[in-house]
């Protein structure tokens, strides 16, 4: 038996028309205890995914934004890891590769505690986890507290925040890397090219490529990147998924450790709420936000950079990575100021484009409808959308927002679009398109704003962190 979804919705016709829309994409993708991205292309549960959904789903019901998070976290393996996909064992395995068969999750990460009764990817996604998690318990704290739901995914949470800056703190410089570009995010990215560079692609014959089956190819990683992809993804396998052991790709990604401390600021809060010390949490977001801008800012490029592990030396490509920062607390004026210029440049055209795209516009490996190497994807432009209003930039923050608003309806929230016109690209009815579209709807209508800090002070974190103005529903 499931809840019903009773949140009130907007009254303007067109803002009704949207919310239903995205609603519809919700409830169509919802499998029971999670939420899939879309039909056909990726039918299991995806971990960055989820706490997009989940922050949007709350809109609808908090007990499912709640269920999405925990039903997440409850794959967590027992080094801390959460990994990138959860497999549903009711989906044949031909439907997606690589499928549990490839990942083995149960026997090979059997040393590192993954679930032997749950079959996962042995790899991660970006943090977002705690910065939901923390959204969805502010919109409706008594049901929160009635459920226990913060005291079940608070050490979850914590050990996922370890796992990610003591193992994972490869380059020694206090910040997380990622060993595939599947657990960026922005998996096809232009930025990963050189190091990606390093990997003999696994055989051609030797896998079949799902994704061809469900979106065109122009759109998609070509095949000499993907085999790239499953190489590296074997060989993390047949090493147990042991972060000790030598790999051909480690990087640190701007966009991954900007997630990171915002969802560390968010555990601060989680572990308030709960009674317990938030200072450890904030000593750290602190900690990470130092390396952060030591390690990856280029004050040359006016944006951070991704740092090959390899050579130990920043990769030049200019990714959307590079601008997802804003999102962070306590950054130095002179960088915030720096960035918003940045993507407000020819290279990225906040303001000018309908939404900002996820590479460079100027640059020659840019591509406005490859996969990660060009087009705009809507979780990217909500996280800029919250890093502008966090730092005060209310009026290039409301723009973006009726940008993503016209161009997740307009797409019939595809996973995501050309920049410039707007045209959806990729599987349409996307849940965190949907989901994410949702929030910014219900935020314009409730009139939230985040409070700017103040000028020349570093942000006050009980005042400035993302959520702490969220409204609350009964």
């Amino acid at each position: 038996m499931t809840e019903p979804l009773t949140a009130p919705v907007p009254t303007a016709a067109t803002d009704l028309t949207l919310w239903r829309g995205a609603a519809r994409v919700l409830l169509q993708n919802w499998r029971g205890d999670s939420t899939i991205p879309s039909q056909g292309l990726y039918p299991h549960q995806w971990s960055w995914d989820s706490a997009f959904i989940a922050i949007g789903l709350r809109h609808l019901s908090v007990r499912r934004a709640q269920r999405e998070l925990e039903t997440l976290t409850l794959a967590q393996w027992g080094d801390g890891r959460i990994p990138h996909i959860v497999f549903n064992p009711a989906v044949p395995l031909g439907a997606y590769f690589p499928s549990p068969d490839f990942w083995r999750s149960s026997r090979a990460g059997a040393a590192l505690g993954a679930p032997r009764h749950i079959e996962t990817s042995g790899i991660v996604q970006p943090p977002v986890h705690a910065l939901a998690t923390w959204l969805v318990h502010r919109f409706d704290p008594a049901l929160s507290r009635r459920r226990g739901f913060l005291e079940r995914l608070r050490p979850r949470l914590a050990a996922w925040h370890d796992y990610l800056t003591i193992p994972r703190d490869l380059g020694g410089g206090g910040l997380t890397a990622v060993v595939h570009p599947w657990e960026a995010g922005m998996d096809n990215s232009p930025a990963w090219d050189a190091p990606l560079s390093r990997v003999e692609p696994a055989p051609a014959g030797s896998y079949r490529r799902a994704d061809l089956d469900h979106g065109a190819s122009a759109e998609r990683p070509t095949d000499l990147d993907y085999g790239r992809y499953v190489r590296l993804a074997a060989d993390y396998r047949d090493a147990g998924y042991r972060d000790t052991a030598p790999r051909a790709f480690a990087v640190e990604d701007p966009c991954v450790n900007a997630l990171l401390i915002a969802s560390e600021h968010a555990l601060a809060d989680i572990t308030a709420e709960l009674g317990g010390d938030r200072s450890p949490h904030e000593r750290r977001a602190a900690r990470l936000t130092d390396a952060l801008v030591a390690r990856l800012w280029s004050p040359e490029e006016g944006m951070f950079l991704s740092r090959d592990l390899g050579p130990d030396q920043l990769l030049p490509a200019r990714s959307a990575a590079g601008l997802v920062p804003l999102l962070v607390p306590g950054l130095p004026a002179h960088v915030v100021d720096t960035l918003v210029r940045t993507a407000e440049g020819e290279s990225f055209g906040l303001g000018t484009l309908p939404l900002v795209p996820s590479y460079d516009l100027r640059d020659p490996a840019f591509d406005p409808s490859r996969y990660w190497r060009g087009p705009a994807w809507f979780n990217v432009n909500w996280l800029l959308e919250r890093g502008l209003r966090l730092h005060g930039r209310t009026d290039e923050a409301d723009a973006l927002r009726e940008s993503v608003l016209r161009a997740a309806s307009a797409s019939g929230f595809a996973e995501y679009v050309d920049p410039y016109t707007g045209a959806a690209r990729g599987t349409r009815a996307f849940g965190w398109t949907a989901a994410l579209g949702l929030d910014l709807l219900a935020a314009r209508r409730s009139g939230q704003r985040l409070p700017a800090p103040r000028e020349g002070a570093a942000p006050s974190p009980a005042a400035t962190r993302p959520g702490a103005r969220e409204r609350t529903a009964a």
